[in-house]
């Protein structure tokens, strides 16, 4: 007797091209290799409170050091890799291609994070995004061994969850920026599922990881 087959329930993207376009179009802008430095530029803006005595000069010293440590090494290492052989693709669709980059964007986000702990007078904001950066990618490679994990809806969840952080020690009133990072958070998980990246509690682990480890920093640094 012949057993039946096994139907496995793979995400598939969308039918649509445009709203492939459009959504592959959103994971790329909102890629998570991005939002150190732009949160760093954005909580600087929305809160300069927060970064008393830091003067624009000393801002794009900060902005240029969080970006070679979290966008530009990142972004080499895993061409690098792809070019090496190590990876079989730049977009990391397999658990086995994003042992080695995980692994290589720990350290990264680590000497970000090191450089903020021991550069003096460096705010505490700033602090709480690398260590919250920093230990999501710690837990992402963890959950990898397991299962895959977005990691676009992880660094989405950690923009909300530093947004969260601010409304605690800022005086400023934050809801409608929360309102526009929940808004784009939900753009970046919809893209993915157009995509068929993942499927949907990958997506929603993502968010969940993300948002915590941001105040789990603050409580730990405060």
């Amino acid at each position: 007797m012949n057993s039946p087959d096994i139907v496995v329930n793979e995400p598939k993207p969308v039918n649509s091209k445009f709203l492939r376009v459009l959504a592959t179009t959103a994971s790329y802008v909102f890629h998570p290799v991005f939002m150190p430095t732009v949160m760093t530029l954005a909580l600087y803006k929305l809160a300069p409170v927060s970064f008393a005595g830091m003067d624009m000069q000393l801002l794009k010293l900060w902005l240029l050091r969080i970006g070679i440590s979290t966008l530009f090494f990142p972004l080499l290492s895993v061409l690098l890799m792809k070019a090496l052989g190590f990876i079989q693709s730049i977009q990391l669709h397999t658990t086995k291609d994003r042992i080695i980059p995980l692994i290589s964007t720990m350290i990264f986000y680590f000497w970000a994070e090191h450089v903020a702990a021991n550069v003096p007078n460096t705010p505490l904001i700033l602090r709480v995004l690398l260590m919250g950066a920093y230990w999501g990618i710690i837990l992402m490679f963890l959950v990898n061994i397991f299962f895959k994990i977005s990691m676009h809806t992880t660094a989405a969840g950690g923009m909300v969850g530093i947004l969260i952080v601010l409304m605690i020690i800022s005086p400023v009133n934050m809801v409608v920026p929360l309102f526009i990072a929940l808004a784009i958070s939900g753009i970046i998980g919809t893209a993915r599922m157009l995509l068929g990246a993942h499927k949907i509690w990958e997506i929603w682990l993502g968010y969940i990881l993300g948002v915590l480890v941001m105040p789990a920093a603050y409580l730990y640094l405060r």
